[in-house]
């Protein structure tokens, strides 16, 4: 089985890319952000590669980052996601920050993604948050913030109407700032810093 490839870009087309590996050419579906940040034709690029065989189809799928790689196969676990979702939700969402949404719960943030609804994001959010690396608080033996304070923190954000992804992002800040804020603080903080 095919788990990576190095090769010459021939040419890009729709969601795919050509790839001359030792004189084969090689059709290689790929995310709207290696497309939009596409080498020149003639560069030599590597890519991991995720292959998909059923009956009637076989298809190559290729990543830059062998995490995207893992998250395309996670993602394609989803009821009701299929390659092209996959795929278009690596295009809208790095690896991190997919992992950040995941371990907020935003499904909003997963619903940008062009042809994803709530429905969907919401699946996404409750099937893969106990299967995703887990971008949790982490509890430092020296930080006298224990993650307790940090979940009733970002649950006092999400209540004021931020989104989880945010309100996670800017904790994660401040807490790496300032390891013995209490709860107070970390809320007032982490409002000053949504408000900029």
């Amino acid at each position: 089985m095919i788990g990576a490839l190095t090769g010459d870009l021939l040419g890009h087309r729709d969601q795919s890319i050509l790839l001359d590996v030792n004189g084969v050419g090689y059709l290689v579906e790929v995310t709207s952000r290696f497309l939009a940040n596409c080498p020149e034709l003639g560069a030599r690029i590597s890519l991991s590669i995720e292959p998909y065989v059923r009956e009637d189809a076989f298809r190559l799928f290729g990543f830059v980052q062998d995490s995207e790689r893992q998250w395309f196969k996670l993602l394609m676990g989803v009821q009701g996601v299929g390659a092209k979702v996959a795929l278009a939700v690596l295009g809208m969402l790095t690896p991190d920050e997919l992992a950040a949404a995941i371990a907020a719960q935003d499904k909003a943030m997963i619903a940008r993604t062009p042809g994803i609804g709530p429905k969907v994001a919401q699946r996404i959010v409750q099937e893969l948050k106990d299967k995703a690396p887990d971008p949790q608080f982490e509890v430092s033996t020296n930080a006298g913030t224990g993650a307790r304070d940090l979940e009733d923190a970002l649950a006092v954000l999400v209540n004021l109407g931020y989104a989880r992804s945010l309100a996670f992002q800017a904790l994660q800040t401040i807490r790496a700032e300032h390891a013995d804020a209490d709860v107070q603080i970390l809320i007032k903080s982490a409002l000053r810093e949504l408000s900029q």
